[in-house]
C-alpha cells in the first residue's frame, strides 16, 4: 500500500476516483454524478449480469419510482427497516398529495402488487424478473460509489410454488454474484448466511457476498433474499395449485448496486491511483507515439492499423495523439487505471516492435508487431487473472482465525493500530444471541458480516460469552 493509503484510506480513495475523472459532485447533499467514465464501468457490469440473468431465463421490467405510503404499512418489518431512510414526495403540481409517496429505497411493495394481479396459477411460476433503476436511501455519511442517497442497482424479484425452488433460486443469484465479482471485477469474496440483525427488512434468511478492501474493511458485495410467504401474505399474492387450493407464492429477491465500483477501487488501486480489470475497464489499451513521431506521420498511420485490428477484436482502445509530453500522457493513463500502455515511435518502426506497459506491473516489454494483438488479447486475459489472485493473497495476509474472546480481539485492534498494520478480518464463535452480537460492535466497532459456508476453521466456543458457539462468523468494520 501506498503512503497515503497507509494513512488515510479514505483520502486516497477520494483522490483516485477524482483524478480518474469517474465521478463528480451534485448540488444534491449525497447524491453524486457517473461522469462517462465511471458510468462506462457500470455498463459492462451491466453486460455481464444481464447475460447470466437471461441465461437463467430471467427477464428485465422497470417499475415507478413513486410508493405509496399504504403499500409499505402492509409488512410492518419493511417499513421499520426503511423508515428513517426514506424522502418523501407530499406536494405536486400546487397541491398537497392525498397520500405520501416515497422515493424507491427497494421495490418488493410495488412488485408485490403487481405480483398479485399477474400470478394466478401454477403455471404462471416461477415468475422471474429483474429491474435496473435507481434507488434513495438518504445516507448520514456518504462515500462515492460505496454509499450515496441515489445509487444506481439491479434487484431481482421472483414468485414460486414452494420453498423449495424459492431457495434454490435464492442460492443461484448468490452463485452468479459470486461468479460476476470475482471473474470480472477481479475481487474475491466470502459467501454466507447474514445473521438475524444483519437481514433484509422483511426477509427469512438474507445470504451475502462479502469483500475485504486494501485497508481491512468490508463491502458487502451482494445479497439474495429468501422471503418465505410473509410479502406474499401482506400483498395477497396467491395462485391455484395443483391441487386446485388457493395458496400463498414464496418470494425472493436480490441485487447488487454501484458499490461494486467502489469495491474494485478499493481493491485493485495503488500509489498511482486507479487500476481498473479489463473486462470493466472504459478502454483497456491505449496507444501512445512517442519519439519525434509529428516529423513521421507513418507512425500514427501504422497506430491506426493496429488501433482497427484491436477494435475488431473486441478491444476497447484509443490513440492518444495529443500535444501533451509522453511524460504527461503516461502519468495521465496511469491515474484512470487503463490496463495496458503500447508506446511506439520511429525506432520502435525500426525494430517492428512496440514497447507495452501493464499496469499492475513494473517495467516494460518490447513485443514484436508480428502478431501483437493476439498478444494483447492474452496479456489482458492474464492480467484479469492476476489481479484476482493478488486480491485474495491480500486478503489471505488479513485474515485472522486464531481469537477466541473479545478480549483477544480489543488487544488484536490496539497491536494492529499501534503498528500500522490492518486488523482485517475475524473469525469468530458466536452463541446466536442478539445480545453478545451487539456487544461485539458496541465495545470493537466490529460487525458480522456473515456466518460464511466453508469457514477456514469451526470456531467452538462464543467469543463473548464463552457458550458453545452455534455459529462461526466473520467480523469486521464496514463501509
Amino acid at each position: 500500500m501506498s503512503n497515503l493509503q497507509k494513512e488515510d484510506f479514505s483520502a486516497w480513495y477520494i483522490q483516485t476516483i477524482k483524478q480518474a475523472d469517474l465521478m463528480d459532485y451534485s448540488p444534491v447533499r449525497g447524491c453524486m454524478i457517473f461522469k462517462p467514465d465511471g458510468y462506462e464501468i457500470w455498463e459492462h457490469i451491466q453486460e455481464e449480469f444481464n447475460a447470466r440473468f437471461k441465461e437463467e431465463g430471467i427477464r428485465n421490467a422497470y417499475f415507478p419510482m413513486l410508493i405509496p405510503e399504504s403499500f409499505f404499512t402492509k409488512e410492518k418489518d419493511h417499513i421499520e427497516g426503511f423508515s428513517p431512510e426514506l424522502p418523501w414526495v407530499t406536494e405536486a403540481a400546487g397541491e398537497k398529495l392525498e397520500e405520501r409517496l416515497a422515493l424507491r429505497p427497494t421495490s418488493e411493495t410495488m412488485i408485490g402488487t403487481a405480483f398479485s394481479d399477474w400470478i394466478n396459477s401454477y403455471r404462471d411460476l416461477p415468475y422471474e424478473i429483474n429491474q435496473w433503476a435507481n434507488v434513495f436511501r438518504w445516507e448520514k455519511k456518504t462515500l462515492p460509489f460505496l454509499r450515496t442517497s441515489e445509487f444506481l442497482w439491479q434487484e431481482g424479484h421472483t414468485a414460486h410454488e414452494n420453498e423449495e425452488s424459492a431457495r434454490e433460486r435464492t442460492m443461484k443469484m448468490l452463485a452468479v454474484y459470486k461468479d460476476v465479482i470475482e471473474s470480472v471485477l477481479a475481487v474475491p469474496v466470502y459467501e454466507g448466511q447474514k445473521t438475524p440483525s444483519e437481514r433484509f427488512a422483511g426477509a427469512v434468511d438474507t445470504y451475502s457476498v462479502e469483500a475485504m478492501m486494501k485497508d481491512g474493511k468490508a463491502v458487502q458485495a451482494g445479497t439474495s433474499h429468501y422471503m418465505g410467504t410473509k410479502f406474499a401474505e401482506a400483498f395477497d399474492i396467491k395462485y391455484l395449485n395443483r391441487d386446485n387450493e388457493h395458496v400463498y407464492a414464496h418470494t425472493t429477491s436480490w441485487g447488487v448496486s454501484t458499490r461494486l465500483i467502489g469495491a474494485t477501487i478499493m481493491t485493485h488501486g495503488d500509489e498511482q491511483g486507479l487500476i481498473l480489470p479489463p473486462k470493466v475497464a472504459a478502454k483497456q489499451v491505449v496507444l501512445v507515439p512517442v519519439g519525434p513521431w509529428k516529423k513521421k506521420p507513418e507512425i500514427v498511420e501504422r497506430l491506426d492499423v493496429l488501433l482497427a485490428d484491436l477494435k475488431a477484436k473486441g478491444i476497447r482502445a484509443l490513440i492518444d495523439d495529443s500535444d501533451n509530453s509522453p511524460g504527461f500522457k503516461f502519468n495521465e493513463w496511469e491515474l484512470r487505471g487503463v490496463p495496458m500502455r503500447i508506446e511506439f515511435g520511429p525506432r520502435d518502426m525500426e525494430n517492428n516492435q512496440v514497447m507495452v506497459k501493464m499496469r499492475d506491473l513494473d517495467g516494460k516489454e518490447a513485443i514484436s508487431l508480428d502478431g501483437i494483438v493476439d498478444y494483447v488479447v492474452e496479456a489482458l486475459d492474464s492480467m484479469q487473472v492476476r489481479l484476482l489472485e493478488t486480491a485474495r493473497q491480500n486478503r489471505q495476509q488479513h485474515e485472522y482465525t486464531h481469537i477466541d474472546t473479545l478480549d483477544e480481539l480489543k488487544a488484536h485492534i490496539e497491536e494492529k493500530k499501534a503498528t500500522g498494520e490492518l486488523p482485517g478480518f475475524v473469525l469468530a464463535g458466536w452463541d446466536g444471541e442478539l445480545e453478545t452480537e451487539a456487544r461485539i460492535k458496541e465495545e470493537t466497532g466490529f460487525t458480522t458480516r456473515n456466518m460464511p459456508f466453508a469457514p477456514p476453521v469451526e470456531k467452538q466456543t462464543c467469543i463473548v460469552s464463552g457458550k458453545p458457539a452455534k455459529h462461526t462468523v466473520w467480523l469486521a468494520r464496514a463501509y
